[in-house]
C-alpha cells in the first residue's frame, strides 16, 4: 500500500474531527502493512488539550501492541506534528513519520523546528512531508474560513426585516390607511 493509500485514510479521519466540531487532523498507524491504530483530533470533546491525532493514536497502538516502543511503525497524519506530538512520537521510538500539510505556525518535524530529526536526542524518525499536501490543506483552510464565517455572523446585529413586511420597506412602521 502507497502512502498516498495510507493518507487517504487519515484524511477520512480529519473529517470525522471536523463532523464532531474539531480542527480536521486525523492520523493513522501502520506495521507490516496493516493499520494497527488510528485518531482524530478530540481536544474540545474530550476536553483534553493532549488529544491530538497523532496522540491519540499512538495511544491505541500502544495498547494494540501491548508496547510503548513503536518500533517498525509509520505515523501517517494529516498535519506536521507540533512540538507535544513530535516528543512524544521520539519517546515512541516510531520509525517512520509522514505528514500531509506543513505547520508553519507550530510545526515541528522541520517547519518551525525539528524535533524529530534533532541529532541531540536519542532517536530520529524517518520524515516524508508533504504527502496529498493540497488536500490536507485544503480540508483544514475550508474549516477554519467557515469558522471564522461562523463567528463573524455570530457578532452581526439582528437583520432588518426585508421589503414588504410589517414595515412597508421603508423602516417605518406601516400606517393604516385612513378610512375618512
Amino acid at each position: 500500500m502507497t502512502d498516498q493509500f495510507w493518507m487517504d485514510k487519515a484524511l477520512q479521519l480529519a473529517s470525522r474531527a471536523e463532523q464532531a466540531g474539531e480542527v480536521p487532523v486525523g492520523a493513522v498507524i501502520v506495521k507490516d502493512g496493516r493499520l494497527i491504530a488510528e485518531g482524530y483530533n478530540q481536544m474540545i470533546s474530550l476536553n483534553d488539550p493532549s488529544a491530538h491525532a497523532e496522540m491519540q493514536a499512538v495511544r491505541q497502538a500502544g495498547q494494540y501492541l501491548q508496547n510503548y516502543r513503536l518500533s517498525d511503525c509509520t505515523l501517517y497524519v494529516t498535519l506536521e506534528p507540533c512540538s507535544m506530538c513530535a516528543g512524544m512520537l521520539v519517546h515512541s521510538r516510531l520509525a517512520r513519520l509522514v505528514f500531509g500539510a506543513s505547520d508553519y505556525k507550530t510545526g515541528a518535524a522541520g517547519s518551525i523546528m525539528n524535533l524529530v530529526q534533532h541529532p541531540q536526542l536519542n532517536h530520529q524518525l524517518e520524515v516524508t512531508g508533504g504527502v496529498m499536501a493540497e488536500q490536507c490543506a485544503a480540508s483544514l483552510s475550508a474549516f477554519f474560513q467557515r469558522r471564522r464565517r461562523e463567528k463573524k455572523a455570530a457578532k452581526q446585529p439582528a437583520a432588518k426585516p426585508a421589503a414588504g413586511n410589517a414595515t412597508g420597506g421603508s423602516g417605518d412602521p406601516e400606517v393604516p390607511d385612513d378610512p375618512a
